[in-house]
Order: C-alpha cells, then structure tokens, then sequence
C-alpha cells in the first residue's frame, strides 16, 4: 500500500508522554510514512517543533487553538508568529471557532481566528480549522476572507459539516480532512457527503488521541488507526486504499509542502 499521512495528530498531548517513541513505530509498521504534530497554544507550538526535530517524518504547526484564547499570555501570539518562520513549521493552527465549549469568549475566537487567517495570508502556510457547532460563523468568516483576498489556503480539520458545507469550503479553496467520525454508526450523514467529494481535494487524520475510529472506539487513538480512516473512504468513494493512499498523501504533500 502507498503510505498515508496523518495530516493532525497532537503529539504533543500527555497520553503520549510515556510511549510516543512506541507509537511512531506502530504509526511506520502501518504504513503511515508522515505525521503533521498539530500545535493548540504556544507552548504547545514549541513542543511540537521539538518533536518534529527529534523524530524523522514529523512536521509542525504552531497556533492558538479557539478554546485556549483565554488562557493565552499576552506574548503568545508573537512567539507562534514568530515560530511560524520556522521550516519544521508547515501549517498554521489549530484555529477555528467553537461553540460547543466556552473557554473563550467568541468574540475573543473571532479575533484569534482572523489572526491564523491573515498570518496563512502573509506566509502563504496553510490554515488548520477546526468547527464545532459553528458551521454558519466559520463559513461567514471564511467567505469574508475569500472575498477580500481570494482562495484559501488550508483545510478544514475533522470534517463533518454537510454538503453544502463541504461545497462551500471546496469553492473557497480548502481541503476536507476526515478522522475516525466517518466510520461512527451514528454518521451516515456524513457518509454520504464524504461519498460525493472528489478525491483531489481529501486528506485523512486520526486527531490523535482523540476519536479512535471502529473498531477501536474507547482506546486513545494514535497515528496508526489513520489506517481505518483511510479504508472507511476508500469505500465510500470505491477505490483501492491503495490509490486513496497515493491521492490523499500527494494532496497533503501538496497543501503541507511535504517532502515526496
């Protein structure tokens, strides 16, 4: 099989504190040849580029995730800024809006969102989204953003809006990133969209160790399980996981700019 790629794992996450050198070898022993370690706070962007210099075939983000706004010291942005020029670097984020939590004031995700935006912008890094109960606030944002400026950079993570969703977001430029939801019982919804989606425009991820896909559900999740992911699609979209493997990491390759 072609190797896949888990375009947002957070490596940097405590559950892998004690084992990560064991997970990364699960992760190569399936067949899974990069993994994109995804940053939620400014510490967190530093401990994912260390990470990425420690261990061959992990790159970075560096960002504010839209619950931990609020908890961000006033020089945090500037050093994800400033980290962003970094080559281990290859996105920005995890960025978005969030609704089904309260963290952070709205307006403040508002804010910080606009920020990944423009920095996406400026550095011409791809942007890493992340929608939770937000739908119509991200796309209103996202089209403000397109309108002004053009295509968008950047992918939404974790997919699992609907198709006109999906449409939207693939008109203003973005990929669609699927992760263990697409193989709930409970997402035949979400199913169907990610059937009608073209292979071009997909990448697959595992957010890592969040939302262990089936058969695993109740186990922490790891770059490995990007496997059921992938097969669950391939299904759906009734190819090979072969060529969904090939498609999915020449298109992250691509938005990343990834080493071949």
């Amino acid at each position: 099989m072609a190797g896949l790629i888990d375009t947002h794992a957070h490596l940097d996450d405590e559950q892998f504190s004690a084992d990560l050198p064991a997970v990364l070898d699960r992760a190569r022993a399936a067949g899974v040849e990069r993994i994109v370690s995804i940053a939620t706070t400014a510490a967190s962007t530093r401990a994912c580029l260390e990470l990425a210099a420690r261990h061959p075939g992990l790159s970075a983000s560096a960002g504010i995730h839209p619950n931990h706004g609020a908890q961000a010291a006033p020089t945090d942005w500037d050093e994800v800024r400033a980290a962003v020029s970094d080559p281990r670097v290859v996105a920005i984020g995890e960025t978005g809006l969030d609704r089904h939590w309260d963290y952070s004031p709205f307006a403040m995700q508002e804010n910080y969102f606009a920020r990944h935006l423009e920095l996406g912008r400026a550095t011409g890094k791809p942007v890493v989204i992340h929608c939770r109960e937000a739908d119509a606030d991200v796309l209103r944002m996202l089209r403000d953003a397109f309108d002004r400026h053009g295509p968008i950079r950047g992918v939404m993570h974790s997919f699992v809006g609907d198709a006109a969703m999906a449409d939207a977001c693939r008109a203003m430029g973005l990929y669609l990133s699927f992760a263990g939801m697409l193989t709930y019982k409970n997402a035949a919804a979400l199913r169907e969209t990610a059937a009608r989606q073209p292979l071009d425009r997909l990448l697959v991820e595992t957010d890592s160790p969040y939302l262990s896909p089936v058969p695993l559900r109740g186990k922490r999740n790891e770059p490995a399980h990007v496997f059921h992911t992938a097969a669950c699609l391939a299904g759906l979209l009734d190819v090979s996981l072969d060529e969904l493997a090939e498609r999915t990491s020449a298109n992250a390759r691509t938005l990343f700019t990834l080493p071949a």
